[in-house]
């Protein structure tokens, strides 16, 4: 059974930077994409970064790009999220997500979820 747990979750000061983790188990990932996912209160779930487990293709949305990197220990079977240069708009529970072959940023089509780790962000 696939489980999903993230963690590395807290409070920062805009501008800081915090890297969450998600660790991965239950099977092996070549061939899936792994994704982070985030949802503020009042707000849809929002797709952030994914990348692609055996390629390392990656995407990101465009208002966290050149201050997020996602990336991947095959060995630990982690998903890592670093984020820099935090702003307020970032605040929100961040989820990861695994699903089958390629990148997608419709949430709908991802099979597994981890709990989600709370990220706040003070101004």
């Amino acid at each position: 059974q696939v489980q999903l747990v993230e963690s590395g979750g807290g409070l920062v000061q805009a501008g800081g930077s915090l890297r969450l983790s998600c660790a991965a188990s239950g099977r092996t990932f070549s061939g899936y994409t792994m994704g982070w996912f985030r949802q503020a209160p009042g707000k849809e779930r929002e797709f952030v970064a994914a990348i692609r487990w055996s390629y390392l293709t990656t995407d990101y949305v465009h208002s966290v790009k050149g201050r997020f990197t996602i990336s991947r220990d095959n060995a630990k079977n982690t998903l890592y999220l670093q984020m820099n240069n935090l702003k307020p708009e970032d605040a929100a529970v961040y989820y990861c997500a695994a699903k089958f072959g390629g990148i997608n940023w419709d949430a709908q089509v991802y099979d597994y979820w981890g709990q989600g780790t709370q990220v706040t962000v003070s101004s």
